[in-house]
């Protein structure tokens, strides 16, 4: 039986994933990537000696690729060298105003307690019930494969969905411990840019928290390609075929088998395929009709987690005073929220995020200069076009100045934008999103896109648009539970 050929369209974490795992079972794998190296979202790009993660940078979760590399007999430092950030980042809240988040929990509580008086009482309980939850979480509900709602029907894990606090939302659950702005900025912040207002995020996420405080920010020294290369690596040394430049036209089914898959490069046989592309797009224009799990009209009805409008900027000097990670919060966040969420436009005055990763990584920029990532969170289907880029690329460095008191208009000598459109012509991406759905309630478990095709015996979906969700280490995940039910599938 293993000498079927299984077909993995798109090389980004859950792909790679998905052909890792069936490759060390024995399978036969090819991946089919349409563009030019493998990652997806986490591609690089160089130019003049700067070198540029394009997509994700922030590394949380060190145990989701732990439990990855351990599969294989490997660790993360059998590959890259992790740092961990201290201060894990800076928030910004004005000129002068900053709060450095550090990576030690006696120093986090006395900032809190510096912030707000008897703050550190709470943080301790806010911190034990979002440990609580990062465990069920992440070690009962996140591989469940989430084909129906009979999955979750366990007495136990039923009490637990209580005190996961699935019903009650983050906004509420935050001010429930804590009453200063900056302290709710701060704990707020990871959904916003992950999926939904807090009042529309179940307080279960508060778990994100857990992973950013306790666990911490940390940094893959050479940047987050590196682990697409051990990923890569592991994957060829069990015989996957990589095809890069090799974009998927057509899934053929037939009698609800997939039988062959058109690319540009020509036809390749399948006995199952999981495809890893943007499900909209694979669902909506690989697949005839007849063979689809959804219409446009469910499509269309989806909360789309943001997109974003991204600079790649390397300067001719140093940039004092800033972090690896920034964020800057020095406006309005409720109003940034509604902008993208409630009343989607392009928005008035923005919150944004700049990493710096020539702070940690000298290799990421050449001697005496710096590589920064300038990010704006944009709700999904806007109008794209160079004109809005450069409007905002203006807001968004005159802020950094003022606020940072750091010249840097003057010293960029590489500049690239990318966003929406992007996206769309990079990764097929529904609406030009950058993370996936967004995590409201009723698109969470089995109340996401399905991960079976309901009309093709013989193929799955994985990645961010399907269980568990956005981000690098649910991808890593869905990779590694479309691979299992792949397996099942089969017979195997």
């Amino acid at each position: 039986m293993k000498n079927k050929q299984i077909v993995v369209i798109g090389a980004g974490f859950a792909g790679l994933a998905s052909a890792c795992v069936l490759a060390k079972e024995g399978y036969k794998v090819t991946i089919v990537e349409k563009n030019d190296q493998p990652g997806g979202r986490a591609r690089i790009w160089e130019k003049d000696g700067f070198k540029f993660d394009m997509g994700p940078s922030w590394y949380w979760m060190p145990d989701v690729f732990e439990n990855f590399f351990a599969l294989f007999g490997k660790k993360p430092s059998d590959f890259y060298n992790l740092k961990r950030l201290d201060p894990g980042y800076r928030v910004y809240f004005g000129k002068d105003d900053t709060l450095d988040v550090p990576a030690e929990m006696v120093e986090l509580e006395a900032l809190f307690e510096s912030i707000e008086p008897g703050s550190s009482k709470g943080l301790k309980q806010f911190l034990e019930q979002a440990a609580y939850k990062y465990k069920v979480g992440m070690g009962e509900y996140v591989f469940r494969p989430s084909h129906s709602i009979t999955e979750f029907i366990d007495l136990n894990l039923i009490r637990k969905s209580f005190s996961m606090q699935l019903l009650t939302n983050m906004s509420k659950h935050v001010r429930q411990y804590f009453k200063n702005p900056k302290l709710i900025k701060l704990l707020e912040f990871p959904v916003l840019f992950l999926g939904a207002r807090p009042q529309d995020t179940p307080a279960m996420y508060s778990m994100m928290n857990y992973a950013d405080l306790a666990f911490g920010t940390w940094y893959p020294m050479g940047g987050m390609n590196e682990i697409v290369k051990a990923m890569v690596s592991i994957a060829e040394s069990y015989g996957v075929d990589i095809r890069l430049n090799t974009e998927v036209t057509k899934i053929e089914v037939a009698g609800k088998q997939v039988n062959t898959i058109q690319t540009t490069q020509g036809d390749i046989k399948a006995d199952f395929v999981i495809t890893g592309a943007d499900y909209n797009h694979g669902d909506q224009h690989l697949l005839d009709q007849p063979h689809r799990n959804y219409t446009e009209k469910y499509w269309d009805s989806r909360v789309m987690s943001p997109s974003s409008l991204l600079f790649y900027i390397g300067t001719n000097k140093k940039i004092e005073g800033i972090q690896h990670h920034n964020l800057f919060f020095d406006e309005d966040f409720e109003q940034h929220a509604n902008e993208i969420y409630t009343d989607p436009q392009w928005p008035t005055k923005p919150l944004f995020y700049v990493c710096c990763t020539s702070k940690t990584d000298p290799g990421a920029a050449p001697e005496g200069c710096e590589n920064l990532f300038f990010l704006m969170p944009l709700a999904p289907g806007l109008q794209d076009s160079d004109a809005l880029r450069e409007k905002y690329f203006d807001i968004m460095v005159d802020r950094f100045e003022q606020v940072t008191g750091q010249p840097l208009r003057d010293s960029i000598v590489v500049k690239r934008s990318y966003a929406m459109d992007n996206f769309k012509a990079d990764y097929h991406s529904f609406k030009g999103n950058a993370y996936g759905l967004a995590n409201t309630l009723a698109q969470t478990a089995f109340f996401k896109p399905s991960m079976r095709a309901k009309h093709v015996k013989n193929m799955l979906y994985t990645g961010q648009l399907t269980v568990p969700g956005p981000g690098v280490p649910p991808a890593l995940i869905s990779g590694q539970v479309a691979a299992m039910e792949a397996m099942k599938m089969m017979g195997e």
